[in-house]
């Protein structure tokens, strides 16, 4: 057998196996694919938390999807939400993102946007990423920050502080801030 021979049957086997593999291929992908929809869907949603017949909290969104079926569930609010908190004496806590996803077993809220978090007392602090863990009433980020305070302004990159602002931990932080007297 002369070698371009040899090439020529080596060539036709070769483009068989690539050929038949991709196919393969190709029907693997269309097997393993599913729908990713969500399994319940609100417009113009408005939801209040109550405790022992006390609103805890408000939360309004243009948009809302749920998806309970998935293997890990989560609620997404893909245009963002305004939420008001209250406690106990009735202050008022304002939560607002671009987005937000709630990731219902770890009870966590990953807020994204521009992030905004305002209360009665005048402090303001602003990111583009902050989750909430519910349970706790806690918020954290990594991101960069600017935290406004009637005593002055601060930025920095790492902070996690109180739903009320009472308790705040902050890394790499510059500004200036009048301590307490």
């Amino acid at each position: 057998m002369s070698m371009s021979r040899y090439l020529l049957i080596l060539s036709a086997v070769l483009a068989g196996v690539f050929y038949g593999c991709e196919g393969n291929f190709k029907e693997v992908q269309k097997s393993t694919f599913a729908e990713f929809t969500p399994s319940g869907e609100a417009e113009d949603f408005n939801l209040k938390y109550t405790d022992s017949g006390r609103i805890t909290s408000v939360l309004v969104s243009p948009k809302m999807r749920e998806y309970a079926t998935v293997k890990y569930p989560f609620t997404e609010f893909p245009s963002g939400i305004n939420v008001t908190f209250y406690d106990k004496n009735g202050r008022r806590t304002f939560v607002r993102s671009d987005y937000a996803i709630q990731y219902k077993p770890t009870s966590i809220i990953d807020l994204q946007g521009k992030v905004k978090i305002w209360n009665e007392s005048g402090q303001t602090m602003e990111t583009e990423q902050l989750y909430f863990d519910q349970k706790n009433e806690w918020f954290f980020t990594e991101k960069k920050f600017k935290f406004t305070d009637p005593k002055g302004v601060s930025y920095g990159e790492g902070i996690d502080f109180s739903r009320d602002f009472k308790v705040v931990n902050s890394q790499k932080i510059t500004g200036n801030i009048d301590q307490a007297e």
